[in-house]
């Protein structure tokens, strides 16, 4: 009995051993209000909620005896104009209220409950670990395991977490989990979407984790490898619009593209020549295909090598005037520039000699040499890094984009390599996440200051929280020439944009298959390409890249594909004006345009799981075709049809044939080859313009179409199409509201003004219905208006 009863004391004692050394909170032994937030004494650390905005808070702890120097690289906001709020105590708690929030801090375990102002919970944190931090030691460096982790009810979705190119599992990420650490082929955007109305943010730059089925899946919990304090805000919309708007009032709006860029973007790997180029050029013109963009993609240099920013004399000898004949087509150019450099160059020794240059190694997979990142972390490099680019390629021939290749950094699976590596900020342990976004950050603010009549575009392979506002377009990465990887786009694209970045791509088609061309003129590869194009159309950037010839004039596509293709490149070019309006709300609003169905239907819990679903802008939802249904022997026996759910809250028009569906039903639509299915919500209003072959033409007259079935509004905006004026002002809007009530459309004063406007233009209304306003071609039966910016309305 005795020896039971010591194994007993034994197994009491590991077992409060064991809690204690996971079970750090520390109760709070006094608070002091400070004037932008309170800051609490704990029995170990400290803890400060701060409020930021009446809708947003940051909470940070410690358990050092002080907050240590930690400039975050994400929250550019200086909060200078602090929210009212007050703050309460009873036995137990802190309350701290603002004009949308209540914070309450629990006195015996320093964990946070947010709530409305009605006390309906929101968020809360586990009251055994909401807050913890370890001491661990991590490739040889002492550090700090930091760790929040929440509660999480059953019925919740959480959407977010950036994109993850090979990542196939559920859209959803209540209930799994997901590595947070930028390496080839995969991201890490720490912003979390929740259908209980709000939103986090993680601040903290190690390799960290989500891991979202704990306890049972009643918990969720960010976990990061490496930090001095736990760091996170806290957003609340309820809306998913409003929660992005806030963090990107956070941490930078993103800036308007050039119109351009919402067009065709054409690229291959790679073209070669000079006369590659123009003869592209050439094709597409003389074709009258529409294209906006062609991309010169790496290894322009060969023979010379990376970072020399040399494009090759025989081949491309005179790489301006080159340039110069896009222009006069019409047509803008990109280059893909990297932020890597070769040893011998007077590049890296002009980096390595004022030392700009890290012990971060790539194994170049053309020439298998060692090449060397520079260190974005400092600004001195970053300026050096600019200037040599700007002199050497992108001011001195006139390149409109810039292409922004390999910032992960990538040296493979050498992970402690980076760990082990200092950059001028610190230790690259506490840095592995944030290379994309000073690089992004120096080309950016130099390109605005060196180049100031054009609109920056990066197209980059990594994105961290914050990088939007560096005019950063994320694309997903070398992704194979599959199925399955164009299966994974989608809900990709979809968490990826529910992480605040608003423009994201992928290669059209894929990048590689085993790291070669496949053979595009095989049925299989063309049934691929055509419902991965068609994807495209509704991507916000749409670009054709990857291995093997597959421009739309390519001898790989037969007649009825090309006319397939052609057909939606025509579409894209006429929802330019509801596109571009778009991007105008994603600056001045922090709108975001491709929506996961939680941000129009967050409390239809059908949505919640759908992988391939979205809506694009207020109006489509996009239903891409996922599997193969013609490329099989028994193909002519598979069933043409994919499922497709229809959100309860509103009915539904089919927009190739006008036929009104009511929601919240499933349907079989049905899915030829030509066919995307598309479905427009009830109440919308959507602008089309002319057919285009650039993106820059003069868009007159605009084809108005009015879905009715409820109210709608849309903004229609215009400006110069590609310089910065708008942020002084020069830019016009034409709001545009139908009552269904009254069967009316208003066309309002038309507000604002810009050099080389269209003061006078033509609307033609198109009534949707099963017979007029359908698919692609102009409406047969639609009203014109002329108009000069006068209030106009048009009785249905």
């Amino acid at each position: 009995m005795k020896a039971i009863t010591s194994k007993y004391k034994y197994l009491s004692f590991l077992l409060f051993f064991t809690v204690s050394n996971v079970t750090v909170n520390a109760s709070v032994i006094s608070f002091n209000k400070g004037k932008d937030g309170v800051t609490c004494v704990l029995e170990k650390g400290l803890m400060k909620v701060k409020i930021c905005m009446d809708n947003m808070v940051e909470v940070k702890y410690t358990e050092l005896p002080l907050f240590l120097d930690k400039p975050s690289l994400v929250i550019i906001n200086d909060w200078k104009i602090i929210p009212n709020f007050t703050v309460a105590e009873n036995s137990t708690e802190i309350i701290i209220t603002t004009a949308t929030l209540n914070i309450i801090v629990n006195k015996q375990s320093n964990s946070i409950k947010y709530t409305d102002l009605k006390g309906n919970v929101i968020l809360s944190e586990d009251e055994l670990q909401g807050k913890t931090m370890i001491s661990a030691t991590i490739a040889g460096i002492d550090t700090y395991n930091c760790t929040s982790k929440f509660n999480s009810p059953a019925d919740e979705s959480l959407y977010g977490l950036g994109c993850h190119p090979e990542d196939s599992l559920s859209i959803n990420y209540k209930g799994r989990n997901q590595e947070l650490a930028i390496k080839y082929m995969t991201g890490a955007i720490p912003v979390l979407l929740s259908t209980k109305g709000y939103g986090l943010m993680w601040d903290n730059y190690s390799a960290s984790s989500f891991k979202g089925a704990e306890e049972g899946n009643t918990k969720f919990k960010y976990e990061s490898e490496s930090g001095n304090m736990v760091d996170y805000y806290f957003i609340y919309g309820p809306s998913f619009d409003k929660i992005i708007a806030s963090y990107r009032n956070a941490t930078g709006n993103a800036p308007m593209f050039p119109k351009w860029s919402f067009g065709l973007f054409q690229s291959q790997d790679r073209y070669k020549s000079q006369v590659e180029v123009l003869s592209v050029k050439d094709k597409y013109r003389n074709n009258k295909i529409p294209v906006d963009v062609i991309v010169q993609d790496w290894f322009y240099w060969e023979p010379n090598v990376i970072g020399s920013h040399v494009m090759w004399k025989e081949r491309y000898p005179d790489p301006k005037v080159m340039v110069d004949e896009l222009h006069k087509a019409n047509i803008h150019a990109m280059i893909s520039i990297w932020p890597i450099f070769s040893k011998g160059t007077p590049t890296y020794n002009q980096m390595a000699h004022s030392g700009g240059m890290t012990d971060i190694l790539w194994d170049n997979a053309m020439t298998h040499i060692l090449d060397g990142y520079y260190d974005a972390h400092s600004a001195q490099a970053r300026q050096l890094y600019w200037k040599q680019a700007k002199d050497s390629l992108i001011g001195r021939y006139g390149w409109d984009a810039w292409w922004v290749d390999q910032c992960e950094p990538d040296n493979g699976n050498n992970l402690d390599l980076r760990r082990k590596s200092h950059f001028a900020i610190g230790r690259g342990i506490d840095y592995m996440n944030t290379y994309s976004l000073m690089h992004s950050t120096g080309l950016y603010d130099n390109w605005r200051k060196d180049i100031p009549g054009k609109r920056a575009f990066f197209l980059i392979r990594q994105a961290f929280a914050g990088q939007q506002r560096n005019a950063a377009t994320l694309w997903s990465s070398d992704i194979t020439c599959t199925w399955n990887a164009y299966k994974n786009q989608i809900p990709q694209g979809i968490n990826a944009c529910a992480s605040g970045i608003p423009y994201w791509t992928s290669d059209i088609g894929g990048y590689h298959f085993h790291w070669s061309a496949p053979d595009w003129s095989s049925p299989a590869n063309r049934e691929l390409f055509t419902r991965w194009f068609q994807f495209g159309i509704f991507s916000p950037i749409f670009r054709i890249h990857g291995k093997g010839e597959r421009a739309l004039f390519s001898d790989n596509w037969d007649a009825p594909m090309k006319s397939i293709l052609l057909k939606y490149d025509n579409l894209r070019y006429r929802l330019l004006p509801y596109i571009y309006s778009l991007s105008w709300k994603v600056t001045n609003e922090g709108y975001t345009i491709m929506r996961s169905l939680a941000f129009d239907f967050r409390n239809d819990s059908a949505i919640k799981s759908i992988p391939d679903q979205y809506m694009f802008g207020p109006a489509f939802l996009v239903n891409p075709v996922t599997e193969s249904m013609y490329s099989f022997s028994n193909g002519k026996n598979i069933k043409k049809t994919r499922k497709v759910y229809l959100p309860k809250s509103a009915d539904w028009y089919d927009f190739w044939t006008g036929k009104l569906i009511h929601g919240g039903k499933t349907i079989d639509a049905a899915v030829p080859i030509e066919t995307l299915p598309l479905y427009i919500k009830a109440g919308s209003i959507v602008p089309m313009g002319p057919y285009l072959q650039y993106a820059t033409e003069k868009v007159d007259p605009i084809e108005i179409r009015v879905y009715p079935g409820s109210d709608a509004e849309f903004i229609l905006y215009e400006d110069e199409n590609d310089t910065y004026n708008y942020e002084q002002g020069k830019y016009t809007t034409i709001a545009m509201n139908w009552n269904e009530t009254e069967k009316t459309l208003t066309i309002k004063n038309r507000k604002g003004e810009f050099p080389g406007m269209l003061k006078d233009r033509t609307f033609r209304i198109a009534w949707v219905s099963t017979k007029n306003g359908t698919g692609i071609e102009p409406a047969s039966n639609a009203e014109t208006i002329k108009y000069s910016g006068t209030e106009i309305k048009i009785k249905k």
